[in-house]
């Protein structure tokens, strides 16, 4: 290519280029002008669009004014209503407190006006009380004149007067009292016990331990005794018990204090006679079983009267302690049996009265415990098992039913009342117990003995086997509150002097009588 072909090359590019340079300027010139004229229409419509938005707030303006000046003005309103009902109220009230002050300034008034009439009638009584005390004087000088006896001497006369008839008067109002709370006490007492007596009513045994065995032939005495007496000499030494082989036909004694001994000796002989084989190795043989067989039914006994009267926590030794009083007896009455009545009849009383049943049952049963072992200690059956109670730790109010049930000590709880209640009514039973008719003469004497013993008495009678004594005394030597006081002092001598199941009642009768015949 050529210099020329060159030049025209660079001469085309520069023409194109400047073209392009020219079209380029042109389209960036028409832009720009379409650019200003949307701004333009931009601005334009933004202005129209604020002016609309000035005209709408303005109106809207207007309503919330014109809203809130309704509002104030009915507020305004509504506050003079109530203002104005409030000036009316405080208005009615002045009327009302202006009413008040004037009926309290009449009041005051009246007030003054019975001030002054009080006044004037209390010094017109003062001056009245100066006359009649005047009077009074000059009558009480005259009167000490007449009389010769001063004003204080016939005052401390008068005084002395009221007050033996006082005294008098209250005697009798405390007799009166006393006979109707001992009435009142007596019937409540009574219904007590005819509701516990109808709940509980068993029957009584006047059982007796038995010290004889009846033998099918006077040949078994001689194989009893055995060779020089070894067969009877290994029985007394096993058992404790002296066996007395008499000329009574067909029976041995059995001689013991230990009622347990005796019964062991009792169910071995026994078994010796249906086994027939008597010789001293059988004997210690059956004895041991036979003491085995006993100690059981004891422990059974025990066990059972527990769980029969529903006690807890009932100390083993105990139990078989008092499973012993079953071959114990007190006049002819079983021991155990008895004391599982008094449980029952004291649990009675205490549901009656609402103190605590378990307690006054668990003192029931264990009051006469001691006399399962009064044999083997020293002591009263009382003091024996009120230690026992303490050694395997009943509660003091058991012990204290132990202790009192005769009234050795005194009763500090319900219960313990309760249980003393319960074995007088026990033991009290007609046919319950047996007694020799040599003791039973001997405690009727006795008892009229006492009753004679005091001033004044006619006539006395032990009746209802010995459980009552009336006495008859002379009315011309005896008042009523002596005849009180000598029924009250019989009962404690009898209490201190006598001994005696169950409990005697004492009445003392004073009546006069007149008698005329008409001829």
């Amino acid at each position: 290519m050529g210099a020329v072909e060159v030049l025209i090359a660079v001469g085309v590019g520069v023409i194109v280029a400047a073209a392009m340079f020219f079209v380029y300027f042109t389209f960036q010139k028409s832009k720009r002008g379409d650019l200003e004229r949307e701004r333009e229409n931009m601005l334009t419509d933004a202005r129209r669009t604020a002016e609309t938005i000035r005209k709408e707030a303005t109106v809207e303006a207007k309503d919330i004014v014109l809203e809130a000046k309704a509002g104030a003005e009915a507020d305004l309103r509504e506050r003079h209503k109530e203002l104005t009902q409030l000036e009316r109220r405080i208005l009615n009230k002045e009327e009302a407190l202006e009413k008040k002050l004037e009926q309290a300034e009449q009041r005051e008034v009246e007030h003054q006006r019975r001030k002054q009439s009080l006044t004037d009638r209390e010094r017109t009584l003062g001056e009245r009380e100066a006359e009649v005390q005047k009077h009074m004087d000059e009558q009480r000088a005259v009167l000490e004149r007449l009389s010769g006896v001063s004003a204080d001497e016939a005052r401390a006369e008068l005084f002395r007067r009221v007050e033996e008839e006082s005294r008098f008067e209250a005697a009798k109002l405390a007799k009166r009292i006393e006979d109707e709370q001992l009435e009142q006490t007596d019937r409540k007492v009574k219904e007590i016990l005819s509701r516990t007596i109808q709940r509980y009513s068993s029957d009584f045994i006047a059982d007796a331990t038995v010290t004889s065995v009846v033998l099918p032939s006077d040949e078994l005495k001689g194989r009893i005794i055995g060779r020089e007496g070894r067969n009877i000499r290994t029985l007394e030494a096993a058992t404790g018990v002296d066996l007395i082989v008499d000329d009574t036909p067909e029976v041995v004694t059995l001689s013991a204090f230990d009622p347990v001994r005796r019964e062991v000796a009792r169910l071995a002989l026994e078994r010796l006679i249906t086994d027939g084989r008597i010789h001293p190795a059988r004997i210690e043989e059956i004895v041991e079983k036979a003491r085995k067989e006993v100690d059981g039914v004891i422990a059974e006994e025990g066990e059972k009267a527990v769980f029969e009267l529903g006690l807890s926590g009932v100390h083993p030794d105990i139990i078989r302690t008092l499973g012993r009083l079953k071959y114990r007896t007190s006049y002819g009455q079983n021991v155990l049996q008895h004391s599982k009545e008094v449980a029952y009849l004291a649990g009675m009383l205490a549901a009656e009265l609402g103190v605590d049943v378990k307690l006054a049952k668990r003192g029931g049963l264990l009051h006469d415990i001691g006399k399962a072992v009064d044999h083997e200690v020293e002591g009263s059956h009382i003091e024996i098992g009120g230690q026992l109670a303490r050694k395997y730790g009943e509660k003091p109010g058991v012990i204290n039913a132990i202790m009192a049930h005769h009234g050795d000590v005194e009763v500090t709880h319900v219960e313990a009342a309760l249980v003393a209640a319960a074995d007088a009514l026990s033991a009290a039973r007609p046919g319950v117990r047996r007694e020799s008719i040599e003791n039973y003469i001997k405690r009727l004497e006795t008892l009229e003995q006492l009753a004679m013993s005091f001033d004044g008495v006619d006539k006395c009678y032990a009746v209802q086997a010995g459980r009552e004594v009336r006495i008859i005394v002379k009315p011309d030597k005896v008042s009523d509150e002596a005849s009180w006081s000598i029924a009250k002092n019989l009962v404690k001598r009898i209490e201190q002097e006598m001994t005696y199941p169950g409990q005697i009642k004492v009445t003392v009768i004073r009546e006069q009588r007149y008698t005329e015949l008409a001829k």
